[in-house]
Order: structure tokens, then sequence, then C-alpha cells
């Protein structure tokens, strides 16, 4: 498929140009009609099964002639109901109101703090989006989102509301919106352990110590209410440490303790994951075995039943020789960025008996599913409408949703 048929695709439906735009109301679901239904195997010119192409912006609109694509978070205004992708570029942060998912509107754009960095990660809390980047000295962007509410012309080029320096360069960032702190991972403090700040008042970020272990590429933290009664309570830091997996209670931000870790076979590089509902299982991705080992996509599922010894229960592997990238679940289902074969959706339902099942796709990278660094990079899966955004790194920003929904 040609660069320029692929771009006429992309360029229908980015329905950012009109000034009036932004303030359109909720669609009707039922009116809502996709601008690509998922028949026959394809969506326009998208491999897909059960999920429909409802619209899409290329990323040159997201972030400007040289952009590519990494990571995104979603936000819905409390007060509008309205639903918002918060994608990320190598120049900065694009803002993109998907209420009507047919005609997603560029709201506006937060250029990079420092200078232009293909990683860049966004997370939400209370109406404010946090952001890190492996631009030197970028430190964490703090943008107040209700400002998304007001833009009379879109799409508007925003400054931040406040900025964290007491970190340079960050890979990404997690937040327990429990507890309100966040953990910035793969700093350069820390020794690119996390490093904890309080984000309670979202515009006056404090340091508040760190855990200097190993290096952390990704993690979850949660106030934890499974099935370990041992650390009913308690903050529990999940990380994905490049070859092993890494549990800590954070409860006590002065005296974080180490748990556990566990590692597992042909680790390549041991990337991030995703608890299940109950806390029970922890899902995850392993981001160079496909490279070094030749296998197909390979998902790791541990047992967290109990804490102090987590153990291996599971591997799955996909229909592709894609690499795996990120991973969340909501609900029965999870839902894996693939890089060139797009976004997987399995059920996990099955996993007291060892069973994971996909039962559907949609391939935001046609050219193939080569075991390479192109297409999808993350899926956002926690709206509450079922829209489903996916951040492509050549595509720009999916928005896609399950058949007949």
């Amino acid at each position: 498929m040609s660069i320029s048929v692929l771009m006429s695709f992309f360029l229908i439906g980015i329905g950012c140009s009109k000034d009036d735009d932004n303030a359109q109301t909720n669609p009707d679901p039922e009116m809502i009609v996709p601008l690509f239904a998922c028949e026959n195997g394809m969506a326009g010119i998208y491999p897909c099964n059960d999920y429909d192409l409802m619209g899409l912006v290329d990323i040159v609109t997201l972030g400007g002639s040289s952009a590519k694509g990494n990571d995104s978070w979603g936000w819905t205004d409390s007060s509008s109901g309205k639903e918002y992708a918060l994608v990320g570029t190598t120049s900065g942060t694009a803002f993109v109101d998907i209420s009507d998912p047919t005609q997603p509107i560029v709201v506006g754009r937060l250029p990079t703090a420092t200078s232009n960095s293909p990683w860049r990660d966004i997370k939400v809390f209370e109406n404010y989006a946090f952001i890190v980047s492996e631009a030197p000295g970028h430190g964490m962007q703090v943008f107040d989102l209700t400002r998304l509410r007001n833009v009379a012309n879109p799409p508007q080029n925003f400054t931040s509301d406040a900025r964290y320096t007491e970190f340079g360069t960050a890979h990404n960032i997690v937040i327990n919106e429990t507890s309100g702190y966040a953990y910035i991972v793969g700093s350069d403090t820390y020794n690119g352990g996390p490093h904890f700040v309080n984000i309670q008042n979202p515009t006056s970020p404090m340091a508040a110590g760190g855990f200097a272990n190993s290096y952390s590429h990704d993690a979850q933290v949660v106030s934890y209410n499974g099935p370990d009664l041992d650390y009913a309570g308690r903050e529990i830091f999940i990380g994905s440490h490049e070859n092993e997996v890494v549990i800590l209670d954070v409860t006590d931000k002065s005296n974080p303790v180490h748990i556990s870790g566990i590692g597992y076979n042909n680790i390549g590089y041991t990337h991030q994951g995703w608890f299940t509902e109950g806390l029970k299982y922890f899902i995850v991705g392993d981001e160079v075995d496909e490279l070094n080992f030749g296998n197909n996509t390979r998902t790791l599922v541990f047992d967290f039943t109990d804490l102090d010894n987590p153990a291996f229960h599971i591997e799955y592997f996909g229909p592709t020789k894609a690499i795996d990238h990120n991973g969340y679940v909501n609900g029965n289902l999870f839902f894996q960025s693939s890089y060139t074969a797009g976004v997987r959706i399995i059920d996990v339902s099955g996993l007291d008996g060892g069973i994971m099942t996909e039962v559907g796709f949609f391939d935001s990278y046609p050219p193939d599913s080569s075991t390479s660094f192109h297409g999808a990079w993350n899926v956002y899966p926690f709206f509450e409408s079922g829209n489903l955004i996916i951040s492509d790194i050549e595509g720009g920003l999916f928005i896609i949703r399950k058949s007949g929904t």
C-alpha cells in the first residue's frame, strides 16, 4: 500500500477545521455511523475482527510534519461527559475531542517543555494531565484539562500550568489516583527507580522520595485490595524492571520496602504489565523476546495471590510475530497494543483454567505484521462509551469501537 493511498484514508474525517466544532454536544450513539465498519475482515484498508474504525487524525495534524506518535491516555470531562484523547508525539501533546468519534477535533497542543523526543508519556489525575519525556531537562508538565472546555478557535497552542523539575528525563509516569501520588520511572534520579511525587495539589507537585533498587521501565501502582490479606490497604508498586517483575510496598514514602521479584524464561526486556480484575493475576509483556528468540507475540501471566511468593502461571502466544508493547485490562478483556499487528483484544476470563482467547483486533498498520517497531504504540480502553483509542507511530490517532455497539 503506497503512502499516498494511506494518507488519503488518514485525511478522511479529521474534522478539526471548523471554528464551532468544539461546541458540539455528545451525539446520540444510535446515530453514529462508523467511518469504516469491519466487514469481511477489513475496515477500509485496515485488517480487523469485530472492531470498526470510527474516526482518525493523522500524525501530521497531531504533531507537525516530522512528528511520530508515541503514548496516549484519556480524559472524560465530568461536567459535559465529553471524551478526550491525550496523544503524545515527538513534538508535544495533542488534545483531541472524540465525543463524536466520527468527527474528532484537535482542540489544542502543548509543546514539549524542552526538545523533541520519541518518548513521551501522559497520565491523568483530577482533571490534570501529567506529562514526562526523555527529552533532556523536560521534567513533568502539568496541564489543566478543564481549559479544553473553552477553546473558541481550535486548535490552540497551550502552555503548561505548572512544571516539576526535580528530575530531567523520564521514560514513564504512573499515578495512583486513590492516594494522589505520581511515580516517575526510568528517570535520571534514583538510578532509574521510582521517583515519588505528591500531586494531591496538582499545580504544586512536591518531591516525596524514591527507591533506587533498579531501573523501572513501567509500572502499575494500586491501593491494594487483592487476595493477599497481609497487604490489605497498602500501596503496592508492580514494576517492569528490564529483566524481572518487582513488587514494592510504597505506603511509607520515606521507607519503601522490596517485597519480592520474579523472572521467567527467555527474558528479552520486561516492558510493562497490568493487573486483572481482583488483583489475582498480573499480565506482562516482554518487548524484545520476539526479536531475540523468534517466537510469536508472547504474553506472560503471573499468579500474585501471594505477593511474597509470586508464581509463573501461563504464557500466551498471539497469531503473529509482532512485538507487543502496552497492555491494559478492563473487565474480562486484555487490550494489547502490538506494534505492526495493531491492537489485539484477548478474553482473560478463563485464566484460572489457563485459557486466553483472542476475540477481536484492529490493525492500524496495514503494510505487514513484522517483528519491527512500527504501528500501534498504545491503546486506551477505559472510556465508558466503549470508544477505544490507538496511538500509532506513523498513523496518528485511531478511534475504534466494537462492532454493533
